[in-house]
Formats: structure tokens, sequence, C-alpha cells
């Protein structure tokens, strides 16, 4: 290797959802592209976070419905965890999806470079190479998309106990009879869950004082009650004081109200940290906050020059539609435009059973932001397609301005709740009136046509 740099019109370090989309979009209108990746080809949400999980959430519920099958009148016999057969259907799901983004990526013309970068200079890596050997990149403009990573507490006893994160709870080869996990979010809760779908007795410890803070305390309380239900063992408003492991393999959970929880493994889920310690990000005149996150304005221009970061770990809401927004964003923005993230609504959804799916503003950020509200409410057993299902627990609530009949925010949980916020976002997104999904003529029975049911729980408007 020379100390020359090669030299490319776009360098991306990090092949996450915004990476490897602005590098593919890049390369095939005829620009010089490399991106540098440590090795998950397709970025975290295909190897260890969305596909992998939400394959295993498939099986989770297929479970459930095998146990339910009775009450749609069907008699199953068996119906046993494979913990083999579930690994390789969550394998097969992203071996599949890997092959598909290693294609694409050969197609589009890039340079895919498999390695380690350090900044050694403003827009400029040295990339020690997987395969052995370096290479000098620099790029006219470089995006950071490095994502972030399982994050562990520091708390006595903890690493040594070989606790688990959501990465490594993944490669599991057995099904743990009692698990335990660490952390209330939305991680926590879909793991847990999951196993306890699969038959393993599974206690959840919250140091806040519900499940999903961010949520309203009557959504969190809802689902609250599904797991209740699940025979999950909630333990809210304590603290992690000492983790350790018995000889005969028990992990102990020491909680700061005196109290202890065992089983036979421990899954972290404290939420996650940036991928930043690594890439000498100071010797590109890139600033970090305080929590390690790149620093970036509404447009994601970096503190350097003609660098940008895009993703988790630019601080962006940490989901890939928001990582693939954001390579929108600088996609226009090397183009000459002005596109930003300010204003933009996102909405999420907790895989759990039933799915909470939420856009917008809570009640109780909209009160706090001054806004005169109403809320509407309904059980989703009031809705015909919840019955037909027999999935009737859960709740769905929106909250309206009462000044422009705006939507300003939904939690919907329940069934399908996934699909079905999709058409609340729209709505919001153009403007319409809380009465037009009232009003709308949607399919019966279906979820969505819950909608018309939710917001006709509002009477202070007549149909016109």
């Amino acid at each position: 290797m020379t100390d020359r740099p090669e030299e490319f019109d776009l360098l991306v370090v990090g092949g996450g959802k915004a990476g490897k989309t602005l590098s593919m979009d890049v390369a095939r209108s005829g620009q010089r592209v490399a991106m540098v990746e440590r090795g998950m080809i397709g970025g975290s949400c295909i190897n260890v976070a969305c596909i992998p999980t939400k394959a295993l959430v498939t099986s989770a519920r297929a479970a459930r419905h095998l146990r339910d099958a009775g009450a749609l009148g069907l008699v199953v016999q068996g119906g046993q965890v494979d913990v083999d057969l579930l690994r390789a259907h969550k394998q097969d799901v992203v071996e599949g999806m890997v092959a598909a983004n290693r294609q694409q990526f050969l197609d589009s013309g890039l340079h895919l470079v498999i390695g380690e970068a350090r900044f050694v200079g403003p827009r400029t890596v040295r990339v020690s190479l997987a395969d052995g050997g370096e290479r000098l990149l620099r790029g006219a403009d470089v995006v950071i998309n490095t994502g972030t990573r399982p994050h562990l507490p520091s708390v006595p006893g903890m690493v040594e106990a070989g606790v688990l994160t959501s990465d490594t709870l993944l490669r599991l080869t057995r099904l743990p009879a009692r698990l335990v996990v660490l952390g209330g979010g939305t991680v926590g809760v879909e793991f847990a869950q999951m196993f306890a779908s699969f038959g393993s007795a599974v206690t959840l410890v919250e140091g806040g004082p519900r499940l999903l803070t961010r949520e309203d305390p009557d959504v969190s309380d809802a689902v609250m009650r599904v797991f209740v239900d699940d025979g999950i063992d909630v333990r809210v408003g304590v603290a992690v004081a000492r983790v350790d492991r018995d000889v005969d393999g028990t992990i102990r959970v020491t909680l700061d109200d005196g109290s202890l929880v065992t089983g036979d493994d421990v899954l972290v889920a404290a939420g996650r940290e940036p991928v930043t310690d690594s890439l000498d990000l100071d010797v590109a005149s890139v600033r970090l906050s305080e929590r390690g996150f790149v620093e970036v304005d509404e447009h994601l221009r970096t503190t350097a020059e003609r660098t940008w970061a895009a993703g988790d770990v630019a601080g962006s809401p940490q989901f890939t539609h928001v990582s693939l927004d954001d390579y929108r964003i600088i996609r226009a923005n090397l183009a000459g435009g002005q596109r930003s993230t300010a204003d933009r609504l996102v909405p999420y959804t907790v895989f759990t059973t039933p799915e909470l799916a939420r856009v917008g503003l809570t009640e109780t950020e909209a009160r706090r932001a001054g806004y005169d509200v109403e809320v509407a409410r309904l059980p989703v057993a009031a809705i015909p397609r919840a019955r037909t299902l027999r999935q009737t627990q859960g709740m769905w609530k929106a909250v309206v301005d009462t000044g422009t009949d705006r939507i300003l925010g939904a939690a919907l949980l329940g069934p399908e709740s996934g699909e079905v916020i999709t058409s609340v976002q729209l709505a919001m997104l153009a403007g319409m009136p809380w009465t037009a999904l009232r009003d709308a003529v949607i399919t019966h029975p279906t979820m969505t046509e819950g909608l018309n049911l939710l917001f006709a729980s509002l009477q202070s408007r007549p149909v016109r």
C-alpha cells in the first residue's frame, strides 16, 4: 500500500440502511463509490435486529396459534418448539436477504471494502482489510453510517456472569427454561414475550415505573395486562444491583429492593450505544456528543466539511425506516437541495402480540405542548375483525386538536396494528381532519375498519 489514497466521489463508512442505499444509488449514477463494511452485509437490521427477530416473532405467533387452535375448532397434536428448526428458519430468512444485498451491491458497481476503517485525516480512512493488508481511501464526500451496538450497563458481576445481548441471544442453541430480561423497552418486551411463547418462564425487570415508558400510561398499562395474561413475571420500579452466576450455571439477579430473580440466561436490553469509539473521528474534525453519537444538523451534516452521518450513529430515531429517510435527505443535499429532518412524521411498531403501533404525539406530549385535545378511545374487542380472529386484547387511542380537527397522534395496540397505523399516518401527512377517517368507506371486516369506530367515539362533530 502507498501513502497516496484511492480517490472516490463518495466514501461511505458503514453499510447500514442509509449507507448501502446511498452507495448503490450514487454508484448507479456513474460516480465512483466505496463502501467500507466490517462484515455484516446489509447492516445490523438484516443480520441481528429487525429481520431475524421478526422471523422469530412469526414462529412465536405460530406457537400461540397452535395452543389456541381449539378455540377455532381445530384439534392439533404436538406443536413442540425445536430450537434447531427455529435457528434454521431464522438463518434462511437472513441468508436470503444477505445474498440479495450482496448481489445488489455488485450490480450497482460500488466498491465494497470489507474491513475496519479509521480516519487518518479529513474525509480519509485507513482500512484494515478482513483478509489482510490495508487500503487508504478518500472521498469527495463522506458518510458515516456505523450504527449502534447493545449497551451493557456497569453493574457488578454482569460481564462475569456471561449475560446475553439481543445479538448473542439470537445464537442460542437451546431454549432457556428460565429467562430473565433486564429492560422493558422495545427490545426487552419483544424478546420477553417471544420466549414466553416458546415455553420459557420469563421474568421481565424494568427500572422505570412501567413498561415502554415513552408511551402514555394507559397504553403501557394495557401492554402490562397482556404480559400478565401471558404468564410473564413483570417487575417494574426496581433496578439491578448485581448479577452472579452459581457453579450450577444458575444466574442470580439481585434487585435494589433486596429481592432476587434467577434464570438460566439473562438478556440485557438496556438500550444501544453508538459505534464511534474506534473511528478516530477527532482526526477528521467530526464532533461527538457526550454519549458518543455523531453531532449533525437538521441536514445531517457533521462539524466537518462535506462529511455527513446517517442512521443510529447520528442520533436519529433507531429505526431502519428512519435510516432510509436519512438516505433521502443526504442524497437530496448532495445534489444541492435543502431537505431536512425537521417535522418528519415517524411511525413505529413494537412487535409484541398484539402489536403496538404509534405515530405522532402521545396524549401526554400533546397536552404538554399546549394543544387543546380530544382523545378517541376504542377497545379492540369492539372491532368485528378482531372478534373473527379471536384476538381481542388491546386498545386503540387517537389524539386530535380541537382547534383544527387535525390528528396529532395515535397508539394502536391490537392485531395487525403495524399495518393499520399507516392509514393514520397518511391522513396526518395529508392534513386530513379526523372526520375523514370516521366517515371513510373501509372494507368490512378488516382491522383498518376499526378507524371508523375509533373516531366515531368523538361525538363533537356531525357526520357530513
